[in-house]
């Protein structure tokens, strides 16, 4: 049994996200994930997208080690090394070395997961922002996976119950409609291009330039 931080929402949900990765994207690419927390994520979908390289980030520095031990038990020789990368700042990373190796060319494909209800609304704003510059463009894609509001779709007890928790927690938290994210995006030259139903209440909504 590992001894490394495990969140058990991404161990439930990591399969039915690398199907749908796999539905959506070719078989080769350069992929890039904002928030990778534990990095169990990267790990999986690293092991599971042999054609594909993986570029895990997180903002806390501390984070870091945890990540590259998943991705070491799990094998993925093709996920590169864990980067510091807070999605507010105007430049994706800060350090001049890592924007000269690992971003000095487009990504193929930006993920990010369980973000955008757990920070600030001007958080889904950078997050389009540095998908219009970082991504490769016409073909790159924005997939962003987590919990949504829309409209005409009934909410579920589960996820209502969640939004008012986060909003409990902290007033800038909480579900965010899908309608709104698709207008912040809009606003970067990105178009919703998919809406595909996980387990659990989940999307994964798929962005790509128009």
């Amino acid at each position: 049994m590992t001894t490394l931080p495990f969140s058990p929402a991404a161990d439930r949900n990591k399969q039915p996200i690398l199907e749908a990765l796999r539905q959506v994207l070719p078989t080769r690419g350069r992929a890039l994930e904002i928030a990778s927390g534990t990095g169990q994520h990267a790990a999986w979908f690293g092991a599971g997208l042999p054609g594909w390289t993986w570029q895990p980030t997180e903002a806390n520095s501390t984070a870091l080690p945890a990540i590259a031990a998943w991705v070491q038990e799990a094998g993925a020789g093709n996920v590169h090394a864990p980067c510091l990368l807070d999605v507010m700042k105007p430049r994706w990373p800060s350090d001049e070395e890592t924007l000269a190796s690992a971003f000095a060319l487009p990504f193929d494909a930006i993920f990010c997961a369980n973000l955008l209800h757990i920070s600030p609304w001007t958080t889904c704003r950078s997050l389009m922002q540095g998908a219009g510059r970082h991504l490769v463009k016409d073909s790159g894609l924005l997939l962003i996976y987590g919990p949504f509001l829309e409209d005409g779709v009934p909410t579920s007890p589960g996820n209502l119950a969640f939004d008012e928790s986060l909003r409990t927690q902290n007033p800038a938290w909480g579900l965010r409609r899908r309608e709104a994210v698709e207008e912040e995006a809009l606003r970067c030259g990105l178009g919703l291009r998919q809406r595909i139903a996980l387990p659990a209440n989940n999307l994964l909504l798929v962005f790509g330039f128009r």
